[in-house]
Parts: structure tokens; C-alpha cells; sequence
């Protein structure tokens, strides 16, 4: 069964549950995908339904972020819950220790020496760690890796 059904299974589910905070999420996220398909004409395979994943709970972290800072802890925490329900389509997340590693080993290989170079490695790892890992800690650990970390 593809991620996209199911996601739809899990909405049946929450509907015949009577779930309403995990119903809405669902719908959400449903109503993320197929505007990605409508948009670019395409079928979602899974590594597209965990990008628009991705990218659905770095929105509700800025929000969560957001929301504490001004002091509304009710938004932040209906946001909280949704990336709950969010995460529970992610693949299986690489540890801090495996992302450094396999940082090392992609700097290794394109031969990157220093920070001007980040953008090349970030292309490389992007590719190959796209789902896998929070791209933020990515990031820091490229940046480590291009300092002499």
C-alpha cells in the first residue's frame, strides 16, 4: 500500500472514530497532496507524499515557535498536536551520529574543502538524505564538516 492510501485509510479511520483534531490534520495534509498533483500534473510517489510531510511540520515548528514567543500557548499546542499526527508518515529518522557520518562521507567524496563548497555537498546530501533526516541538523552538520569540525 502507497503512503497516500494510506493516509486515506487513516482518514476513514479518524472519521469513524469521531477524531476531529486527527480528521482536520489528515484533510490537511490530503488536501496538500492532491494540490501538488493538480499543480504539476503528476501521480505522488512516497518520497514526493514525505517531502510535502516534511515541509508541512517545518511550517507548524515555525508556527509552534511563533505562537509561544507571543504568548499564545493554546495555538501552539493545537500546532504541537499536528505535527503528532504529521509524523507518523515520516520514514524512520537518522540519528545525530549517522547524519555526521554520512555528512563525512559525502564531503569526502565531492572533495569538498571549506564553506564555499556548501553548496555543492548540500545538493549531494539533499538528494541522498531527503526524508531521512531533519534537514536543519543536515545542515549543521555539513557546516561542521566544511569548518574542519
Amino acid at each position: 500500500m502507497s503512503l497516500k492510501d494510506q493516509i486515506t485509510e487513516d482518514m476513514k479511520t479518524a472519521m469513524r472514530a469521531k477524531d476531529s483534531e486527527r480528521l482536520g490534520t489528515i484533510r490537511l495534509l490530503l488536501a496538500a497532496l492532491k494540490q501538488k498533483e493538480v499543480d504539476e500534473r503528476i501521480e505522488l510517489d512516497d518520497a514526493m507524499v514525505v517531502a510535502i510531510v516534511d515541509k508541512l511540520i517545518k511550517q507548524r515548528k515555525d508556527s509552534v515557535a511563533a505562537f509561544t514567543q507571543g504568548g499564545r500557548t493554546d495555538l501552539a499546542d493545537k500546532e504541537a498536536a499536528e505535527i503528532k499526527v504529521l509524523e507518523v508518515y515520516l520514514p524512520q529518522r537518522m540519528g545525530a551520529d549517522e547524519i555526521t557520518a554520512e555528512v563525512k562521507a559525502i564531503v569526502a567524496e565531492l572533495d569538498a574543502k571549506g564553506p564555499g563548497d556548501m553548496g555543492k555537498v548540500m545538493g549531494a546530501v539533499k538528494t541522498r538524505l531527503a526524508g531521512k533526516a531533519d534537514m536543519g541538523q543536515v545542515s549543521a552538520a555539513v557546516k561542521a564538516a566544511l569548518s574542519g569540525g
